[in-house]
């Protein structure tokens, strides 16, 4: 793949060129040249773009597609070409299919699907077997197939002594286990945050005690095990607090945020729109404030969209009942930056890579081109003309945004809107 990309400014603290505006030339799949004026002597295709920036790609650490099983929500096709239109060139894939992807062949399968696409598919294995919490899954099998971490997706562990296990038996061959902040006898049916609202909706509350326990449970496993732990999608102020006094333990703990979590609040709840159903629920403004300050200090290590397709069957429906979760890779960039700056809002993007052993590479001449291309002074109203997903699910939806994504240069392929 060969382009030459015109007039487009850098965002890449990293990079010797960070915050010029200069032309790109991009030669079989690399970067061959940085400069302010360059030729288009091979009559490569040229990418001219209004207010055009580019970043190095961006990653997000938890997205579910649906396939196998849940292709009316989304196939991992069009979740990865929609991945590559909303800036992301690498996501790692929860396992909440049908079958739930806890098997050497099930890695293999979904990896499988992604290939041949701007955006790569990083797999997360399911931590025990059908994700039941009983028994832990093909761990081992499940990494040498290519799994970057295991999770029972938003389905908290509550045998302690299974997590335990689970932190010793992947410290032999380095694997990352991730947790649910959850504890299941507190949360009880709970479906929103347990707050004021929550009594005068008449919901049932799910108290930020709930999360607490569990986080606090399993920083005491991981100060024992000496393992490796990731905490997806912590909402609450407490959990901020804890974690970050597990860090300055130097225990070896990472988590994220749910970019709907940072913006939204329990007070979106008051039309009972099960768009706004997500887990964990959304709480009040106090733990908005303090994830942000989380992510600011570095306490929080990533942010990520938590995207989530869900059929109009499983939402157009009695709020007790509905199922929970929000699409978000759309709207992402432009969510971000209604809070922070686009420096800050890259930086966010970028992060977790590491993590979850995803390759990245600096905007320099001679790296394999891993670009993000965006304009992040567009202001606008998010609608569904904007969502290219299966599943219309977004709780952003009427919100006004900041910043619209062009697409992707990455795995030799070009992918624009």
């Amino acid at each position: 793949m060969n382009a030459l990309i015109k007039s487009a400014t850098i965002v890449d603290s990293k990079s010797d060129f960070h915050n010029e505006t200069v032309d790109i030339l991009i030669e079989k799949g690399r970067i061959a040249e940085i400069s302010k004026n360059i030729s288009n002597s091979n009559n490569y295709k040229e990418i001219k773009l209004d207010n055009l920036h580019i970043s190095q790609g961006w990653f997000d650490s938890s997205v579910s597609f649906g396939e196998p099983g849940y292709e009316e929500r989304e196939t991992i096709s069009n979740g990865l070409m929609t991945a590559a239109q909303s800036g992301f060139t690498a996501v790692a894939l929860n396992p909440n299919s049908n079958p739930v992807i806890d098997s050497y062949a099930d890695i293999t399968f979904v990896k499988s699907k992604a290939q041949n696409c701007a955006t790569s598919l990083y797999p997360i294995g399911a931590l025990t077997k059908l994700s039941d919490g009983i028994e832990l899954g093909e761990l081992f099998d499940m990494t040498n197939a290519g799994a970057v971490a295991f999770y029972d997706y938003q389905k908290p562990i509550s045998n302690p002594n299974l997590m335990k296990i689970a932190m010793q038996y992947v410290s032999s061959f380095d694997g990352l286990v991730c947790s649910f902040p959850q504890e299941s006898k507190i949360s009880g049916a709970g479906v929103v945050n347990e707050h004021i609202n929550s009594t005068r909706l008449g919901l049932k509350g799910n108290p930020a005690l709930a999360e607490a326990l569990q986080v606090a449970r399993d920083l005491f496993l991981l100060n024992y095990t000496k393992g490796k732990l990731h905490i997806p999608t912590i909402s609450t102020a407490k959990s901020v607090e804890l974690i970050r006094d597990a860090k300055a333990n130097k225990l070896n703990v990472t988590c994220s945020v749910a970019i709907h979590n940072l913006i939204l609040t329990d007070t979106n709840l008051e039309g009972f729109d099960t768009r706004f159903k997500v887990l964990p629920p959304l709480r009040t403004q106090k733990d908005c404030d303090a994830l942000i300050e989380g992510l600011k200090d570095g306490t929080i290590d990533m942010v990520t969209t938590d995207h989530n397709p869900i059929d109009i069957e499983d939402k157009k429906i009695e709020f007790d009942y509905a199922k929970y979760g929000t699409i978000g890779l759309e709207s992402a960039f432009g969510a971000l930056q209604t809070i922070f700056t686009t420096k800050k809002t890259i930086g966010l993007l970028t992060q977790g890579k590491e993590r979850f052993k995803v390759s990245s590479s600096v905007l320099s001449e001679g790296e394999i081109a891993n670009l993000t291309l965006f304009n992040p002074d567009t202001n606008y109203t998010f609608d569904k003309s904007h969502i290219t997903s299966r599943s219309k699910n977004s709780a952003f939806l009427g919100l006004k945004l900041k910043g619209l994504t062009y697409g992707v240069i990455a795995n030799n392929k070009i992918t624009l809107k």
